[in-house]
């Protein structure tokens, strides 16, 4: 528990520290967001610094590694894939924002591009948790409290699901301010979930020691990251974290998921970031079987309560208030877990 709080302070205190020095880098780079939505009047944040998402990646890094558990297990040291996938996630994310921001080719990476770097990180990290003694083809089931072992099968249905929740998180990021408040939420449930992993009795034979631990600390990490950014991030904004901050939560929270083997907490704690998935879905295929009728003004859907009258921070709030109920939830079933 201690180790959590001292990675959410070290990582809070990285992105206050570099967050002025980094936005101010970006800025004489040039590295400025460019508008080209039709929906709600946002031009009047064109040019704002892109990529700081940056500093919520050092404060990561930094606090996992300062705080971790010993002894450390060398190579084998589960730290590695978890913070490989965020990052290799945020890679992705980061080639995007730096053809958007550079090359200013407003579509960044092209589709194929961006799917198939998504694909190799997901695939190999869903490959590595298959194979891990510590991870396995598990996922466990609430409220039934049982595990459920999907065999060969766990890697293609993990990669998917790798790649749903980071392009999730990636749609999330519309609004100053949102996916940094409910990842700080949805963050503070896995805090809570990795804490219960090593106390509760009947539920710590579900998870590594060692793994619960780690997730425990990244997690915390991640926390004191996105509070941290959101001192510039807030409305209205100083600098946005991109695509390379918005895949970075999404590969940090769905590794996290994973490698627990509680992915089906996804499901209430990143509740938000994959309403906002099927939001655009639904948009999509109603537009084409109706052929140009919608279901909402404009998706992702908290642009639909933009065109509806709500300001930016009434949207933040209400996403916060949804999150923080789902999150509760989640926790309630890992505590129920031990007596189902």
């Amino acid at each position: 528990m201690y180790r959590m709080m001292a990675a959410m302070l070290i990582a809070l205190g990285a992105a206050l520290l570099t967050g002025p020095r980094l936005i101010a880098y970006l800025r004489k780079l040039h590295f400025g967001q460019t508008i080209y939505e039709l929906g709600p009047a946002h031009q009047k944040k064109q040019g704002t610094p892109v990529m700081g998402g940056l500093m919520i990646a050092l404060g990561v890094v930094l606090a996992a590694i300062v705080c971790h558990p010993v002894p450390w297990r060398g190579l084998s040291d589960p730290v590695w894939p978890l913070l490989g996938v965020a990052l290799l996630s945020m890679a992705v994310g980061f080639a995007d924002d730096y053809i958007k921001a550079v090359k200013k080719r407003h579509d960044g990476l092209q589709p194929m591009q961006k799917i198939l770097g998504q694909v190799l990180v997901a695939a190999a990290f869903s490959v590595y948790c298959y194979a891990s003694p510590a991870v396995g083809s598990g996922i466990w089931i609430p409220v039934l409290n049982r595990v459920w072992d999907l065999g060969f099968w766990y890697i293609p249905v993990m990669t998917l699901l790798i790649i749903f929740m980071v392009n999730s998180t990636n749609l999330q990021d519309g609004l100053d301010g949102l996916l940094s408040t409910v990842t700080v939420v949805g963050g503070g449930a896995w805090a809570v979930i990795c804490a219960l992993l090593l106390l509760l009795p009947g539920i710590r034979e579900l998870c590594d020691p060692a793994v619960a631990e780690v997730a425990g600390v990244v997690s915390a990490a991640l926390i004191g990251g996105c509070i941290g950014f959101l001192r510039f991030n807030r409305y209205p904004a100083k600098t946005f974290m991109g695509d390379t901050g918005s895949m970075l939560i999404g590969g940090t929270l769905v590794g996290i998921g994973m490698m627990t083997r509680m992915q089906v907490l996804l499901v209430l704690t990143c509740l938000m970031p994959i309403v906002s998935s099927f939001s655009v879905i639904l948009q999509r295929y109603y537009f084409k079987l109706t052929h140009g009728k919608r279901i909402f003004l404009m998706s992702p859907v908290h642009h639909h309560f933009e065109k509806k009258g709500y300001s930016e921070t009434q949207i933040v709030s209400m996403y916060a208030g949804v999150t923080m109920i789902s999150s509760l939830i989640a926790v309630l079933l890992v505590c129920a877990g031990p007596s189902a």
